[in-house]
């Protein structure tokens, strides 16, 4: 079972305290908001390795970290991607995630998901005349092996429009009672991205079945992970679920799971202070980690929207019954 990497501040970091920052929210992002820090730099000098893994730890403490206006390429996303698992930890049989109906454009690779307003991944046939709410998910919590860490830069923007929130499962947690939360850990939840074939089946394409770990193969999108699972990198607790793929808790009756879901998933959404908004300008860049946040994008637009993602694999999701809240590790009430 992996050990927390750090539980401290992100003040700790020191090597990044050279870069301009400020948090976003106090309990989720934090923005690098000077263009002369760019990531295709941090990949470069003898003190690489230890300034990605200090993002990678400050990614996993403040859930989302954005930077602006990066000149990082296709290629430099990729090594990132990988990097920030490697260097914090993650197993070494988990790769660059291969989504299930990514296309194999010869300048991108599989490895890269273009999230685009045209449709695909980020558009594969979810109903429009529904609430925004509905769109809150962590990505491919239906694999056996699911996200650590995700980079999405964009670099087409409509003139106004088109932000994304995350929430964060850590904060999310410590707003549950004691009982509530202890009640949660003994419980498992059944992830679905069945969306993803009916979109295959629809548009005669096949499902990518080899996607970046051996444990994620075939062509069954479907995975039982803990409700309550423990960041490996932080130590902290987090819920695990999201309004996307979560579609069962198992121990329960259908009844009550529904319920249930419908109740966590209304946690992440309807608390707007465990919220961060962010919005986008050309060639931003986000990093987020899937195991401590879900996200949506605000289809508010009508014009193109497009960029590219890198998905990172990370472990197999466990709670470690030792592991704390963020709000207990850091000594807050």
């Amino acid at each position: 079972m992996p050990t927390a990497v750090t539980s401290g501040p992100p003040s700790f970091l020191a090597s990044l305290a050279q870069f301009e920052s400020y948090d976003a929210t106090p309990v989720i992002g934090t923005v690098f908001p000077n263009k002369s820090t760019q990531l295709s730099q941090l990949l470069k000098g003898p003190k690489s390795d230890e300034l990605i893994h200090d993002l990678a730890v400050l990614v996993s403490q403040r859930g989302v970290v954005f930077f602006k206006d990066q000149d990082i390429t296709v290629e430099q996303q990729k090594i990132l991607g990988q990097k920030l698992g490697e260097l914090t930890g993650k197993p070494a049989t988990s790769k660059l995630h291969k989504h299930p109906i990514s296309e194999d454009v010869p300048e991108l690779g599989l490895e890269i998901s273009v999230i685009s307003s045209k449709g695909g991944i980020a558009r594969p046939g979810r109903p429009t005349k529904t609430r925004a709410s509905g769109g809150w998910h962590s990505d491919i919590t239906f694999e056996k092996v699911p996200s650590d860490y995700a980079i999405l830069k964009l670099h087409t923007l409509p003139a106004v429009g088109g932000d994304t929130l995350w929430a964060s499962g850590y904060e999310a947690y410590d707003r549950l009672s004691p009982a509530y939360q202890k009640f949660l850990e003994g419980l498992t939840a059944t992830h679905d991205g069945g969306v993803f074939n009916a979109y295959s089946e629809k548009n005669g394409t096949k499902i990518n079945s080899d996607r970046g770990a051996p444990e994620n193969v075939g062509t069954e999108l479907k995975a039982i992970h803990p409700v309550i699972r423990t960041n490996p990198v932080t130590g902290y607790k987090t819920l695990f679920i999201n309004k996307g793929f979560t579609k069962r808790i198992n121990e329960l009756s259908q009844d009550e799971s529904d319920h249930l879901l419908e109740y966590l998933t209304r946690h992440y959404s309807d608390n707007h202070d465990l919220q961060v908004r962010f919005r986008w300008q050309p060639n931003d860049v986000a990093i987020w980690d899937n195991r401590a946040t879900c996200h949506t994008a605000t289809n508010d637009y009508t014009e193109f929207r497009e960029g590219n993602r890198v998905v990172s694999l990370g472990e197999k999701p466990y709670f470690d019954p030792n592991s704390k809240s963020r709000r207990e590790a850091l000594g807050l009430n």
